[in-house]
């Protein structure tokens, strides 16, 4: 009878212990732990929606100019009025989210797949190999990122692929140096040192059962990165660096208007509060998934 009731009251109190949740519902809680995180998921989620469908968005075509109709006030036609070209800012506006986020895009996908199998690469194999690539990295992140991406832009010219070829090349270094570090770390631990004595090349080591477990950092920082292409592109573009009129970019419609800002002030007030709203959103989202893949931030 004693054994019974011992059973009742180990199944009882099994029944009350928490149970556990899976990863993805931590992961998930850990993420959306503030309420800003979710403004900025819609807000990034907006502006890609904006850019694939900104042909069915944007009321007008962002090149067509009506000089007739230059630097019109907002109204029913023109929501955000026209610029001294009289063309729509809305449209603008709206074609130039698909500009920014296709060259950040593309910008953080080259400069980290580049970025991290150099890192790889260094830091595992070690000697010459290493020294050579970073010191070559250090060489490029002693000049400033947007330094470097001004003096390739210069050298390469204007346009899209110039732009986003000099922005990539100058964020390498931020994903070697890091990944670098992570592989240090790592490569020495019991899993990889087993791959090795059961036979395991170096290249299976590298990609199997090292790189996995150097990717969370680098995710947060491809993320966080996102905003700075994104800034990056308009400070070129604002220069006239970056995108060739009469492309629509948000960092050259601010510097068109910047000579109207008393009397027409959203011809560049609309562009820049769509870089810092995009840009910010990013950055707070790089945040939330840092502390949401490292378990010390979790709590």
């Amino acid at each position: 009878m004693a054994v019974r009731e011992a059973d009742v009251r180990l199944a009882v109190s099994a029944e009350q212990l928490p149970v556990r949740k899976s990863g993805l519902r931590r992961f998930v809680k850990a993420f959306f732990s503030r309420p800003v995180v979710l403004v900025c998921v819609a807000v990034l989620a907006v502006a890609v929606v904006t850019a694939i469908f900104a042909h069915l968005i944007a009321p007008y075509d962002p090149n067509d100019q009506n000089l007739a109709e230059s630097l019109k006030q907002p109204s029913a036609e023109h929501w955000l009025g026209t610029d001294m070209l009289g063309r729509d800012v809305l449209s603008r506006v709206v074609y130039g989210t698909r500009i920014s986020l296709a060259v950040g895009f593309v910008v953080v996908f080259i400069a980290g797949v580049l970025g991290m199998s150099l890192g790889l690469l260094s830091g595992y194999v070690g000697g010459w190999v290493d020294t050579v690539l970073m010191r070559v990295m250090d060489a490029m992140i002693a000049v400033p990122m947007i330094v470097l991406a001004m003096a390739l832009g210069a050298v390469l010219g204007g346009g899209i692929v110039n732009v986003i070829l000099s922005l990539g090349i100058a964020i390498v270094p931020t994903y070697a140096r890091l990944m670098r570090g992570q592989v240090l770390a790592v490569k020495h631990s019991d899993f990889v040192v087993a791959g090795t004595l059961i036979g395991a090349s170096a290249l299976r080591n590298m990609l199997v059962h090292v790189f996995p477990n150097c990717v969370s950092p680098l995710i947060v920082l491809m993320t966080m990165n996102l905003g700075t292409a994104i800034l990056a592109e308009a400070g070129l573009s604002f220069l006239g660096l970056g995108i060739d009129p009469p492309d629509p970019s948000w960092g050259s419609m601010v510097n068109d208007g910047y000579r109207y800002l008393l009397s027409n002030p959203l011809i560049s007030l609309a562009p820049g509060v769509a870089i810092m709203a995009v840009v910010l959103s990013c950055n707070i989202i790089g945040d939330a998934l840092r502390d949401a893949l490292d378990p010390r931030l979790r709590n």
